[in-house]
């Protein structure tokens, strides 16, 4: 009888892995949330990085591993990103086995360096990169393309008999059993039941409902953080969240009404040639780094968020002025390279071939997660997480662009690679760290009273508190002012860990223990690190991380 693993989430590492599993003989469940297209991959724009057997001129593998590095401040596992960089081409070419298409085109060389090879894929450039080696599929809805091809392909193993799929499933548990996970407790249209699995794979994705303005869509509440650390998994990096800089912000946009949530203004955009203006009209990224607009997006982020508080204006807005594009490469080039950005920019009521498009930085990637190894597995016996929900140690303290969804196929591949070879001894992750205690908050309520936040807990206050004490810009007294409110919020909010049969409250439940935990590894870290930044950092580290890539505005 062939083992059973149960694959929870639906976005690119979900939906590779069940596929490759199913296709190896194994006895697939694919749980998600929502319904299969509702996840952060169906919204990604930008692309996929990957240096391919034919790359662009001067890119080679390792100049792909120097760029994650250095992206990552030092913070990297040196062994997952090469893995990671080295094994890329193998999954691409798994993609378009399964029917992604990428986009291609003529030969010669386009704006900013991207590269067009005939009968080969087209190549971007993106930030923090040396070399174009982004793939796209659609101009700008790569994440659409590549989840809709692949869920195709479910969908068509689902009605062959081949795989189970369970859409609008919450998973609220995970079952122990010897020692080991062995399967998971659901919710599916507010009735409880269980599957038992020889194995599980997380592949929930991230958290960006922990903030105001996020570039995740409303699926994203750290499900799948909570139910391994409520198994008792490692964790790490929890610090490290990633603000994506250009998200369109649509208070100041003529129909606001009509957005589907926050847009995420895609950093190819700016890699095409884009420029940062402040409300003056004056661009200032150059005062902040070299490489201007181009400089990570941690760095952009900070310095849009600097350069507001420095105008008077912390939570305003900057410009994306995407004008000179259609100049430079004529009438229809932001239409041709990005359908999808153009036609949702004119539902907002702006023409960005004419006007600005007001943009801030919203919650994007968080880098930290639950600890896995070179093979996904997690410190809990029988239990894998693949993608955002994991911390493999690729993404470091700052993601690069486009690495996000090739790390989910690389280490979903390996983590079905190695559930089909069976369930040798389970070690602990190498570089894990121990499972954070989920009841730390009260310890922290030490650090000072509630900093007048005495708001009753919801999911709005909940986000207006990350963002303003956890987000891009970060104190020691900000953080505890807000573990001390998350604290008196969790007694009230998490008496019983599964306890409701309602999905909204075991959704809050999740992000709360999610947001503890981050403000709590954020408190522990005093120094500024990639996209954690800490104002009030001590002199002397401050003075060392002059000298250490990534750790601030001018040398990140």
């Amino acid at each position: 009888m062939a083992r059973r693993l149960a694959v929870v989430g639906s976005g690119i590492a979900g939906l590779y892995a069940a596929l490759l599993a199913t296709d190896a003989g194994a006895d697939v469940v694919l749980l998600t949330k929502g319904a299969l297209d509702q996840s952060n991959t169906w919204y990604a724009q930008g692309g996929i990085s990957a240096v391919l057997a034919e790359p662009a001129p001067g890119d080679t593998v390792d100049a792909h591993i120097a760029d994650t590095l250095r992206a990552g401040a030092g913070h990297c596992n040196e062994a997952a990103v090469r893995l990671m960089c080295t094994e890329a081409r193998r999954d691409i070419a798994g993609l378009q086995r399964y029917g992604v298409a990428f986009d291609g085109g003529q030969a010669g060389e386009g704006t900013a360096g991207a590269t067009y090879d005939a009968g080969g894929p087209a190549l971007g450039l993106e930030a923090a990169h040396s070399a174009p080696r982004i793939l796209h599929a659609g101009g700008d809805a790569t994440g659409a393309r590549v989840a809709g091809a692949l869920i195709q392909a479910v969908l068509s193993r689902r009605d062959a008999g081949k795989l189970t799929i369970l859409t609008h499933t919450l998973v609220t548990a995970l079952v122990a059993r010897d020692g080991q996970v062995a399967g998971v407790r659901y919710l599916q249209d507010g009735r409880p039941a269980q599957l038992d699995a020889d194995a599980v794979l997380l592949a929930t994705g991230g958290a960006g409902q922990l903030f105001s303005q996020t570039t995740n869509p409303a699926v994203a509440t750290a499900d799948g953080l909570a139910l391994a650390v409520r198994a008792g998994a490692a964790v790490a990096d929890l610090e490290f969240f990633q603000f994506h800089p250009t998200c369109l912000v649509s208070s100041a946009t003529a129909h606001p009404a009509r957005l589907d949530g926050p847009l995420l203004i895609s950093e190819a955009v700016r890699g095409e040639g884009a420029v940062l203006l402040d409300s003056g009209g004056r661009r200032f990224m150059q005062a902040y780094h070299p490489d201007a607009e181009l400089a990570p997006r941690d760095v952009v982020s900070r310095s849009i968020a600097l350069h507001l508080a420095k105008l008077g204006d912390p939570t305003g807005h900057v410009y994306l002025d995407a004008r000179g594009l259609e100049r430079a490469r004529g009438k229809g080039f932001l239409h041709q390279r990005f359908p999808t950005l153009t036609r949702k920019t004119l539902d907002a009521g702006i023409d960005w071939t004419r006007e600005l498009v007001p943009v801030a930085p919203a919650a994007h990637y968080w880098m930290g997660g639950v600890t896995t190894d070179l093979n996904a597995r997690t410190s809990v016996p029988g239990l894998y997480a693949a993608g955002e929900v994991a911390c493999t140690g690729v993404q470091g303290a700052n993601r690069l662009a486009s690495n996000s969804l090739l790390e989910g196929l690389v280490f979903g591949r390996r983590a079905v690679e190695d559930f089909l070879l069976g369930t040798p001894a389970w070690g602990s992750p190498d570089g894990a760290t121990d499972g954070l205690d989920i009841t730390r908050g009260s310890r922290l309520s030490s650090f000072g009273g509630d900093g007048g936040l005495d708001t009753a807990f919801s999911r709005d206050a909940l986000r207006r508190l990350m963002t303003s004490h956890a987000g891009v810009l970060r104190s020691g007294e900000l953080l505890a002012e807000a573990a001390s409110t998350l604290d008196r919020w969790a007694a009230v909010v998490r008496p019983d860990l599964e306890g409701a049969a309602d999905p909204v409250a075991c959704e809050d439940r999740n992000l709360l223990l999610a947001a503890q935990l981050l403000v709590s590894a954020a408190l522990n870290r005093t120094e500024s690190l990639g996209a954690h930044y800490r104002s009030d950092e001590p002199v002397e580290t401050a003075h060392l991380s002059s000298h250490r890539p990534k750790a601030s505005l001018l040398h990140d």
